[in-house]
């Protein structure tokens, strides 16, 4: 059996900055940025989605990719969001930091953290950044942190903050439908891509200009998609629960009656192939099937597995891995695996 949930991306955040994505400006003042967030990219969180680089209806992430969507009212994603694995990770708590020296222009706290497909986009209308800060970082140049969790902002307007100082916690507050913050870079109230920075002369790629400290640039190469969450389930998934924080069961019991294995995905397109494979405890290929995307989804929850069959379940480890192999990207032909075990006893 084979099953995928689509979730369209809705992932706006931001006070609605100027709609022009600034390629070129006198960047002799811009700060270099560290890290807005406590995680390990790529680990423990993964960047979600990209600036949009295509003007029209189109995507185009900064290398030429599809990780990012329109988001409205100005049918462009103006930042770089970064995404918690869910909410049990959001509850325990990650820090949001300032990614440079500066002063808060604004902020707001007291805004619900609540999956917007439950309370409607009307009920974050003028509030779609959710709690959030602003910084101001001297030459016309500031960083928006939005999406913070309800009652973590712990600055107030005017405070002056060094790099790396607290702003908050990552939470689901405003326009979003999973824990995560929301970087925005503006310079005169243009949209800056810290990947390229304003005088980016490559269409596709970062180029030399990007405006990210070493050490953080080191730690977030391209990505163009990550399978982030995996494990074994006795039947289908209740992917609510899981987006909600439950732990995949290290064992199950011998009479369950299927055994299925799920992944979350973050930016799937038309086109990927996605490979279930659970082999035994002999570890003999007990279950393959592949499965074509239809749709660019930015997150796409799937699970495939098998029933039990009259000999029932051979006891011990079974071990399983979702791969999502792409034809051509940014990254040319790709193969992304995430692999995870279970014990039956």
């Amino acid at each position: 059996m084979t099953h995928g949930q689509r979730q369209r991306g809705c992932f706006l955040a931001g006070i609605v900055a100027a709609l022009v994505l600034v390629t070129r400006m006198a960047a002799a003042e811009a700060p270099r940025l560290a890290l807005p967030i406590d995680c390990t990219v790529g680990e423990t969180c993964w960047i979600m989605s990209y600036v949009d680089h295509d003007p029209g209806d189109g995507v185009r992430d900064y290398a030429c990719g599809i990780a990012t969507y329109n988001a409205p009212p100005v049918n462009r994603h103006q930042g770089t969001d970064i995404a918690l694995r869910d909410l049990g990770v959001m509850r325990v708590g990650v820090f949001v930091r300032a990614a440079a020296a500066g002063k808060v222009l604004g902020r707001r706290d007291g805004v619900v953290d609540r999956n917007v497909r439950i309370l409607g986009p009307t009920s974050v209308a003028g509030r779609e950044c959710g709690n959030g800060v602003r910084l101001d970082h001297g030459d016309g140049w500031t960083t928006q942190y939005c999406h913070l969790r309800e009652g973590s902002v712990t600055v107030k307007r005017g405070d002056e903050v060094s790099a790396g100082a607290i702003l908050g916690l990552v939470g689901l507050s405003g326009l979003t439908e999973h824990p995560h913050l929301h970087f925005q870079l503006e310079h005169n109230g243009s949209i800056v891509d810290p990947f390229t920075g304003p005088e980016r002369k490559e269409r596709c790629g970062a180029g030399s200009g990007g405006l990210w400290e070493a050490r953080a640039a080191a730690s977030m190469p391209y990505r163009p998609t990550a399978l982030y969450n995996a494990g074994f389930a006795a039947g289908p998934p209740d992917i609510d629960a899981i987006r909600d924080g439950q732990t995949p069961p290290a064992a199950l019991k011998a009479d369950i009656p299927a055994l299925v294995l799920w992944a979350d995905i973050f930016n799937v397109r038309t086109g990927d192939a996605i490979v279930f494979l659970i082999r035994n405890p002999e570890g003999v290929t007990v279950f393959e099937h592949t499965a074509k995307v239809a749709e660019n989804e930015v997150r796409r929850f799937v699970y495939g597995g098998l029933k039990r069959g009259a000999a029932g379940w051979a006891l011990g480890r079974y071990s399983g891995e979702v791969r999502l192999r792409r034809g051509a990207g940014p990254n040319g032909r790709e193969e992304i695996v995430t692999a995870t075990t279970v014990n039956i006893q």
